[in-house]
């Protein structure tokens, strides 16, 4: 079988050779290894500046004028920096960056502690572990929109799942919980959601950490007579730390980003208590048309992922080389 394949092999590769021209088989033969791993890549990498590099430098551009999608007539003037003076001063931007602000934190620290709680008691290795991490994944593998769609019958006062749970357990009638449309539920009804569906990534990656932890330094601590407890915080904690902050950063840069949850959930409703940063932007550039200004405002949301990323990077890098 082996050696069939290898005839087989050898004959692609002898028409391939043959197929050849030989000006193009010198020159081939002419180039270094890492000129030929750049041959190969080259196309990769112009796709992937024009799909992310030019988009960007063309809401650089656009963040200084007045251009109006609507419009694409119209003359198109230099404002400055009059944009980001208009975003930087709006109080409902900043409104939408508070709201943001409440879903990413309380959203992280939900995650994090459900996740590595759940991870951590998947390391233990009980009977059925494979099953129950796999059970635990399928959120994470779920469209939004399937879940967004799942969660808002759920949340339904009248044929709701949710609600009737919520009313066995309070004794509220089903009809007075308004988790969608209540001005305090509405973003618990969100974070909710999004815990829910992310949790499992969460805790991949905190599993991960747990099991890159080497079992004889849990050896040399059970010979030390340390407790279970003194372990957990002098070993697992911080042998795991790295992997905790690195997930804190992923889902940290999502749920800044996030949109489709809200989108489909509340569309930043009831009124605007769930209008977070990513709904103003919509709702500057796609309702309003304003595509200058939503360009800078986009370039500001931009700036602050990227500057507190790198901050936070740093953070990480130090606790990794303790």
């Amino acid at each position: 079988m082996t050696a069939s394949h290898e005839t087989f092999t050898d004959k692609v590769a002898d028409a391939a050779i043959r197929a050849t021209p030989q000006s193009v088989a010198a020159r081939v033969r002419g180039l270094s290894d890492r000129a030929i791993a750049w041959l190969f890549i080259a196309p990769t990498i112009l796709l992937l500046l024009a799909i992310n590099i030019f988009p960007l430098f063309w809401a650089v551009y656009l963040s200084f004028t007045n251009y109006r999608a609507n419009r694409p007539n119209a003359v198109v003037q230099n404002v400055g920096l009059g944009n980001y003076s208009r975003v930087l001063n709006d109080p409902d931007i900043w409104a939408s960056m508070q709201t943001t602000a409440h879903f990413v934190f309380w959203t992280i620290v939900l995650q994090t502690l459900i996740g590595f709680g759940l991870a951590y008691l998947i390391d233990r290795k009980f009977r059925g572990h494979a099953f129950w991490t796999t059970l635990i994944l399928i959120p994470m593998m779920l469209s939004p929109a399937v879940v967004g769609n799942f969660w808002r019958f759920l949340y339904e006062p009248q044929i709701g799942l949710f609600a009737y749970a919520v009313s066995f357990l309070s004794g509220v009638p089903t009809s007075e919980i308004q988790m969608l449309g209540s001005v305090s539920l509405a973003p618990w009804a969100i974070i909710i959601v999004d815990t829910w569906m992310w949790t499992p990534y969460v805790m991949l990656i905190c599993l991960a950490g747990l099991r890159s932890i080497p079992d004889y330094i849990y050896e040399a601590a059970e010979v030390d007579r340390a407790s279970a407890w003194r372990q957990f915080w002098s070993i697992t904690v911080p042998m795991a730390l790295p992997f905790i902050m690195l997930a804190v950063l992923f889902r940290g840069i999502e749920n800044f980003k996030m949109f489709d949850m809200v989108n489909l959930l509340t569309g930043g409703g009831p009124g605007s208590t769930t209008e977070v940063a990513s709904i103003a932007l919509k709702r500057d550039a796609f309702e309003a048309w304003a595509t200058g200004r939503s360009s800078a405002f986009a370039i500001i949301l931009f700036v602050a992922v990227f500057g507190l990323a790198n901050i936070y990077v740093k953070a990480l890098n130090k606790v990794k080389q303790r």
